[in-house]
């Protein structure tokens, strides 16, 4: 019986693991396509979360929550891969509330403003509702703990000697934790999400390797 288990074990971590490595290539190219596609958008002004306004919102409001589940998956995947050293109980904690704090941000929208969707007043709204509130404080959540994740593997790394992975997520989490510049906010927000998906898709493929 144990023969037969550790395969199908070894099989659901690759299949957790895999999810996680898509999440990131599944949400950007999802964004990029409707960036290109939806009349009004202009990623200077709008943050990438503006999609989700709006008669097509829906869209984005399914690629945050797939992302999410992609994140919880690899945080499930690394809790099993991970069995030994340095962060292994705390790592998969951290990147399963990157990708819960994903799917809230998805279910709880922002405000349209700044003129999108098309027809919207141009300017920001003179108050934000309380789901616009939820939206923002489920993003700031969800990257701090993946910036969080993103240290505790740099340490790991470090330990290990292992120099360049340290380096990259140490990099990784200050790009993560820099505060965010009001004039350049949207493009410093899909710097922040290409950074956080890149890091993601590398350690669950990296993992996938050493499973």
């Amino acid at each position: 019986m144990a023969t037969v288990a550790v395969p199908a074990v070894r099989r659901s971590s690759d299949h957790l693991l895999l999810a996680g490595a898509l999440a990131g290539p599944v949400f950007f190219a999802s964004a990029i396509v409707q960036m290109l596609t939806r009349d009004g958008f202009d990623i200077t002004r709008h943050p990438i979360s503006q999609l989700a306004t709006g008669s097509l919102g829906w869209i984005q409001i399914t690629t945050f929550v797939l992302a999410g589940l992609g994140g919880v998956a690899l945080a499930a995947g690394t809790k099993r891969t991970l069995t030994e050293g340095v962060g292994r109980r705390v790592l998969p904690i951290f990147v399963g509330i990157f990708g819960v704090g994903l799917i809230t941000a998805g279910l709880f929208t922002m405000d349209p403003e700044n003129g999108f969707p098309v027809g919207t007043p141009d300017g920001p709204v003179a108050q934000m509702s309380w789901h616009s509130v939820a939206h923002s404080a489920a993003a700031a959540v969800a990257f701090t703990a993946l910036a969080v994740a993103a240290i505790v593997l740099a340490v790991r790394c470090a330990r290990r000697r292992a120099v360049l992975p340290a380096v990259l997520s140490g990099t990784a989490a200050l790009v993560l934790l820099l505060p965010m510049s009001p004039g350049h906010m949207s493009i410093q927000i899909a710097v922040n999400g290409l950074v956080a998906f890149t890091w993601t898709t590398v350690l669950a493929l990296f993992l996938r390797r050493s499973a």
